[in-house]
């Protein structure tokens, strides 16, 4: 396994941070959410700074709504390295963005991709340390940072996904409630995005393929995680760091 030796897997994260924030309203109408302050912080620089303190050097951020005030607001952000994946002309979903950056040649493999709507407070180690520990390229084509009801804020849905003993992941089954929630961070290789249809679409369509093959993997974050989708979250979230 990769991170056996303690090193990180990846050196480089996709920060997807492209989205309309059509649930911030009225807070995203003039600003992209991935700006929206929390505790006086943009959502943005949360994960960055997180990043930066795990020690990965380099950040690829897509942009799409409101695109000029995210560039402007991370020119001068040395650490990580932040480079842009431009998605102007088409807003191309998750599974696209990721499709593009990748055919631009600006994520290595494996590489962590990070959603810019989640905050989190970490265990004994690291997120990004969890992910590189249960790394294993032969046997995944993707590891999900998974959470329990019990550690997740602002979470209102069923849930996401089961997990059996060896950390293999299938979906929510109808009708019934899933005891882990994705955090919206995650370690894919290139393996999984291959044959990848054109345009918008999910990484949902490829999270599928892996499943079917067995090779979509995840691990319990032991540290605690808040979803900040909706103006409502900010306050819930601000109390969670307050709390440290």
């Amino acid at each position: 396994m990769s991170g056996q030796n303690g090193k990180l897997a990846s050196d480089t994260a996709m920060v997807l941070a492209a989205g309309l924030g059509k649930r911030m309203r009225p807070l995203t109408a003039t600003q992209p959410k991935p700006m929206v302050r929390v505790a006086g912080k943009a959502l943005i620089d949360h994960s960055l700074d997180k990043l930066a303190e795990a020690g990965v050097a380099n950040a690829v951020v897509n942009v799409h709504y409101l695109a000029d005030a995210i560039e402007a607001h991370l020119a001068e952000r040395a650490q990580p390295k932040v480079v842009f994946s431009d998605e102007r002309e088409a807003l191309l979903e998750t599974g696209g963005g990721l499709v593009k950056a990748l055919n631009s040649g600006l994520l290595p493999d494996p590489f962590f991709t990070v959603n810019s709507d989640n905050i989190w407070l970490d265990g004994p180690f690291d997120a990004f340390r969890e992910l590189s520990q249960a790394w294993d390229a032969e046997a995944m084509d993707g590891l999900l940072l998974l959470v329990p009801h019990s550690r997740a804020y602002n979470h209102r849905r069923k849930g996401d996904f089961h997990m059996d003993g060896l950390g293999r992941i299938s979906r929510r089954r109808s009708g019934r409630i899933a005891p882990f929630i994705w955090t919206g961070i995650q370690i894919l290789s290139h393996r999984l995005l291959r044959d990848a249809p054109e345009g918008a679409f999910s990484t949902n369509i490829f999270w599928d393929r892996a499943i079917e093959e067995g090779r979509l993997y995840g691990i319990s974050f032991p540290g605690e995680w808040a979803e900040v989708g909706d103006p409502e979250a900010v306050k819930t979230t601000e109390n969670l760091l307050k709390r440290g």
